[in-house]
C-alpha cells in the first residue's frame, strides 16, 4: 500500500531524525513529503517510531493511497531534477 507522509516539526533536529527515517521507507517528494509503500507491519513499526520521535507541538499527515490512485499520480515541475540531484548528490 502507498502512503503519502507529510510532517511539519519545530525542531531541527528532531526533523532530521524523522526525514532519515523515512528516507529509509520512501523517497522524498518535497521538502516535507514522502511517498511510502511497505507492508502492513513495516507500516505499523514506522508509525510506532515516527510518534517517539514527535514532540506535541509536531504534526503529521497520512494519506493512503489505494493502487488505482497511486498509478494515476502525476509530477511536474523541478521534481525530476530535485529526485536526480539527491540520489547523485555532489560531493
Amino acid at each position: 500500500m502507498k502512503r503519502v507522509v507529510c510532517y511539519d516539526v519545530v525542531d531541527d533536529r528532531r526533523r532530521n531524525r524523522i526525514f532519515k527515517l523515512l528516507k529509509d521507507y520512501g523517497r522524498r517528494v518535497q521538502y516535507s513529503v514522502f511517498e511510502v509503500e511497505c507492508d502492513e507491519k513495516s507500516w505499523i513499526q514506522l508509525q510506532f517510531r515516527l510518534f517517539d520521535l514527535m514532540s506535541e507541538e509536531d504534526s503529521l499527515c497520512v494519506y493512503t493511497l489505494c493502487r488505482s490512485c497511486a498509478d494515476r499520480a502525476f509530477y511536474r515541475g523541478n521534481f525530476t531534477q530535485w529526485l536526480m540531484e539527491e540520489q547523485n548528490p555532489i560531493l
